[in-house]
C-alpha cells in the first residue's frame, strides 16, 4: 500500500488481537507485555511483538486496581514512553509500511495502545521524516 497518499493517522491503526487480521492491517505489532490468552502465534499473524512498548508492570497493576485513574495512567505512560527506546522499531516500521498496533484490552478507547499510537503520531510529526510529507497527504 502506498503511504504517499495516506495521512499518518491512517498509516497507524489499532486492532484487538481477538479480531481477525485483515490485509489492510499492514504490519501487525503486538504491544502488550503479556501474551494474550487463547491466541496462537499463527492466529495472531504478527510482524513483531514489542512487549517493552507496553506500560511497566507496576504502572499497569496500579491502573488496573482503579480504572478511574485513566487520566493519571495516561500521563504516567506518556512519561514512560518518552524514555522508552523500544518504540523506535515501531516508528521505523511506520516510515515504510502501514502498521496496526495489536492489543488485548476490551476497552477500545482507554487502553495503552491508544496512548502509544498518539505518542507515535506526535513523534513522527515532530521528526518530519525526510522524504515523507507528514502533512495532510489526503489533499494530494
Amino acid at each position: 500500500m502506498s503511504l504517499s497518499v495516506l495521512p499518518i493517522e491512517e498509516s497507524l491503526k489499532l486492532r484487538r488481537i481477538y479480531e481477525p487480521s485483515l490485509k489492510t492491517d499492514g504490519k501487525r505489532i503486538l504491544v502488550d507485555r503479556l501474551w494474550p490468552r487463547g491466541i496462537s502465534k499463527q492466529r495472531a499473524n504478527l510482524f513483531l511483538w514489542v512487549k517493552d512498548a507496553a506500560p511497566s508492570a507496576d504502572l499497569r497493576r496500579w491502573y488496573h486496581k482503579d480504572l478511574d485513574r485513566w487520566p493519571e495512567f495516561r500521563v504516567q505512560y506518556l512519561i514512560e514512553l518518552k524514555e522508552n527506546n523500544s518504540v523506535d522499531v515501531i516508528q521505523d516500521t511506520i516510515k515504510s509500511d502501514v502498521v496496526t498496533l495489536i492489543f488485548a484490552n476490551a476497552n477500545l478507547e482507554q487502553n495503552h495502545a491508544a496512548v502509544l499510537r498518539e505518542h507515535l503520531i506526535e513523534r513522527l510529526k515532530a521528526d518530519a521524516i525526510p522524504g515523507r510529507d507528514l502533512s495532510d497527504r489526503s489533499k494530494s
